[in-house]
């Protein structure tokens, strides 16, 4: 068997199976994979049979919408959900802010390692440096106790660890948000306190959706879609809010233009002309 049947393999889990476009990218790259390292021949030119996925605009919250979201929320979860909001952040590079990140001078947060291992500068809420100062304070005050247990080395990126191995136990390297509880970490057996679970924002965030009675299917993620599409409805330039989210390209970005159009191509329906 070769590109005939492969063709037809991936024909049958498109007609029949209907299968999304990434799964049958993944059947794809699979036999590709099989002919060109364990049965040691070339398939012919099939890159034509990738199936190109649908591009799905992202659901997008109005701010009495993010109000009433972030209105049901308490604690530190609702101060992580006000800054993906407020800063446009991943909740991973959220989670990952280290105290050093966080310069309340300049009014800005530094995401490091961000998607496609990139650093960015983004904001700092003008509203949210007041709770997150005292949120800190707390912070530092489990970090001590963390040390007289005998504890308070955080895990630190890369190789940074043998550089400088006093700086697991700074207090400018401890995360921002911290998990309740301690951890082993599987790499060195130390006992550590990591950063908050995804999992526990995430799930914070459902039921204050689900609590604000909306109607959307609104993640973590849409804070930053919004974050994104308030900005341009303020008028922002789009180059600016492509910096602060960390978009590669500005097509990425230009998604999010989709809400200002009110509607189909920014065109009013001649419906809304009538008088009836």
């Amino acid at each position: 068997m070769a590109e005939e049947e492969v063709t037809a393999f991936l024909s049958h889990l498109a007609v029949h199976r209907k299968v999304s476009a990434s799964t049958q990218n993944q059947a794809l790259s699979a036999l590709l994979f099989l002919y060109r390292h364990v049965l040691g021949r070339e398939l012919g030119d099939l890159d034509a049979l990738r199936a190109r996925r649908a591009r799905k605009l992202p659901v997008v919250l109005a701010q009495g919408e993010v109000t009433r979201v972030l209105s049901a929320m308490t604690g530190t979860s609702r101060l992580v959900a006000t800054l993906l909001y407020g800063a446009g952040l991943r909740l991973t590079e959220c989670l990952q802010l280290r105290v050093k990140d966080v310069d309340f001078s300049y009014h800005q947060l530094i995401v490091r390692d961000g998607k496609g291992g990139k650093d960015r500068v983004t904001m700092l809420p003008s509203r949210i440096e007041d709770p997150l100062q005292r949120h800190l304070e707390t912070v530092q005050r489990l970090h001590a106790e963390d040390l007289r247990a005998g504890h308070g080395r955080v895990a630190l990126p890369r190789a940074l660890a043998r550089k400088s191995p006093h700086a697991a136990t700074e207090w400018v390297w401890q995360f921002v948000f911290p998990s309740a509880s301690l951890a082993v970490d599987r790499d060195d057996g130390v006992i550590r306190r990591f950063h908050l679970s995804p999992r526990t924002v995430q799930k914070a965030v459902k039921e204050a959706v689900r609590k604000s009675g909306l109607t959307k299917r609104a993640t973590c993620h849409t804070f930053r879609h919004s974050f994104a599409t308030h900005l341009l409805q303020n008028g922002y330039d789009i180059r600016t809010v492509q910096e602060l989210l960390g978009h590669r390209k500005v097509s990425t970005t230009m998604i999010y233009t989709h809400v200002l159009n009110r509607g189909g191509r920014g065109v009013q329906s001649p419906v809304d002309a009538l008088d009836f």
